[in-house]
């Protein structure tokens, strides 16, 4: 019997927030989101599975993100800042751009520190708030404070002080840029309270929330300069290996991530504290959480620090199980899933069934090659989660259309299908699967093509941008469809 945590037939759509549609410049965490969350279940779906919400860096990937802790406060919905009396309803009259958001940010923190005296419960919430998170809270609010007085260089650029985190200097730091400081509290604060008012709902039309966290943390960020014993850094701060992948599906020459790789030496030694932290922080966020790139969890791909590429590189074994065995210790049962695409060998796949995580199952990797294929639906296993594709893949018409002949021929022929019944035949095949957990991203419920891909990896440009022009209606064909699905094949 598998020891998967999973228990019934599920189903989950994939979208991340900043895809919801909206009168800003990406999806916050409004009444769109209560509106999906509405139509979902109208589809039968009972998971919403999303990206990391940390705060990005320019390029906007949430994959890189300025703290593991805290979350985007581009996600934050100004809208309840007006209703609040924070700020003025003419700031977001019509579209917002970034910028203007930022800019409303920083009025609406002023006005809530001002009036905050006069309102003991709200006083309250927020001493709590700073109470609670202040293991994290405070590096990443001074971290942020930062990088704006430096116009945005890394923290290895700094003065050697504020570098290395002289107690004198960061004290200095903290009486001068004071009230940035409390304009980032002000946005964890509202960020975390808005997150639970959507969490509240979900739970309310009994969906979960499918959250994601990358392996790896960003070397400019908050994590790695509060802690950077815990990093593979020089004297300087300069990172001495990167993170990546060798070559493979997305990339002939692999990946060159450029994160610190862990010292995991030293974090054992501190009884993986900072991992206990991180995870336990996410799970009060989320019901379930993908770990991405599990694999580094049994042995990282090392990268010199020098090279442009994936290709150089060494495997270095890493203490994963006992990380595991601590978490679960600590936290219970670990609601996990493994992202176990790429070059995945039996230690892997080994200590991934040990925890009963679920690994992953992409049909579109399924066709063009023999029966051992393990994306084959007939390879399927219980304990794993099927996609049809995930953010990183084209959509499934986008796939369909710019495939090999003999990768489209297999697939009709294996789906029983025409061209004509993509993507619907591929999201049935996850339907179909014996795979407790099916996911299927939301531009293919809409049958969209390479128009709505939402991230080519290894690259910085034009990704995760595309959006929804509006939540579809609960009555909405790709809602009907979908619900047929889920009662013919019981999930």
């Amino acid at each position: 019997m598998m020891n998967s945590w999973i228990d019934s037939r599920r189903a989950a759509v994939l979208l991340h927030i900043t895809s919801l549609p909206g009168p800003f410049h990406k999806g916050v965490l409004g009444e769109e989101a209560k509106q999906f969350i509405d139509s979902i279940t109208a589809g039968g779906f009972s998971i919403w599975q999303f990206l990391p919400l940390g705060p990005t860096h320019e390029h906007g990937s949430p994959y890189e993100s300025l703290s593991t802790f805290a979350g985007n406060p581009e996600l934050i919905d100004l809208r309840e800042c007006v209703a609040s009396g924070w700020l003025d309803a003419r700031c977001i009259q019509g579209s917002v751009s970034k910028a203007q958001h930022e800019l409303y940010r920083s009025q609406a923190a002023n006005q809530f520190w001002q009036s905050l005296p006069s309102d003991p419960t709200l006083q309250t919430e927020v001493a709590a708030f700073q109470v609670k998170h202040a293991d994290w809270l405070d590096d990443f609010a001074l971290f942020s404070a930062l990088k704006v007085a430096t116009h945005n260089l890394a923290w290895w650029q700094w003065d050697d002080a504020l570098r290395t985190r002289n107690p004198t200097a960061l004290q200095a730091a903290k009486t001068e840029h004071y009230t940035h400081i409390q304009q980032i509290i002000f946005e964890q604060f509202l960020f975390a309270k808005q997150w639970q008012a959507i969490k509240d709902y979900a739970e309310s039309k009994s969906v979960q929330l499918f959250g994601d966290l990358p392996i790896y943390v960003a070397h400019d960020s908050a994590d790695v300069w509060a802690n950077p014993q815990f990093f593979t850094l020089n004297e300087h701060s300069e990172c001495t290996e990167v993170a990546g992948v060798p070559p493979d599906y997305f990339s002939e020459t692999g990946q060159r991530w450029g994160n610190p790789l862990y010292q995991w030496d030293v974090l054992q030694a501190d009884g993986f504290r900072w991992w206990i932290r991180r995870i336990s922080r996410q799970l009060e966020l989320m019901h379930m959480l993908r770990i991405d790139h599990f694999r580094a969890l049994e042995a990282c791909w090392v990268i010199p620090a020098d090279s442009d590429t994936g290709l150089i590189g060494k495997w270095r074994k890493v203490p994963g199980d006992a990380l595991l065995q601590t978490l679960q210790d600590k936290l219970g049962k670990l609601p996990l899933i493994a992202e176990d695409l790429g070059i995945i060998t039996d230690e892997v796949t080994a200590l991934r069934k040990k925890f009963g995580l679920p690994g992953m199952k992409i049909l579109q990797f399924a066709f063009g090659g023999d029966s051992t294929n393990p994306y084959l639906p007939e390879n399927h296993e219980e304990d794993s989660v099927v996609y049809t594709g995930t953010h990183d893949n084209d959509t499934t018409m986008g796939w369909f259309e710019s495939s090999e002949p003999r990768v489209r021929q297999h697939a009709l022929e294996v789906l029983n299908a025409t061209p004509e019944d993509m993507p619907w035949a591929l999201i049935e095949a996850a339907y179909a699967s014996p795979a407790l957990l099916s996911v299927i991203p939301m531009q293919d419920l809409l049958e969209l093509g390479t128009e709505a891909k939402f991230n080519t990896p290894g690259t910085l440009e034009g990704n995760w941008a595309w959006r929804l022009d509006k939540v579809p209606e609960i009555n909405a064909d790709c809602w009907r469809h979908s619900l047929a699905l889920k009662q013919q094949y019981h999930r």
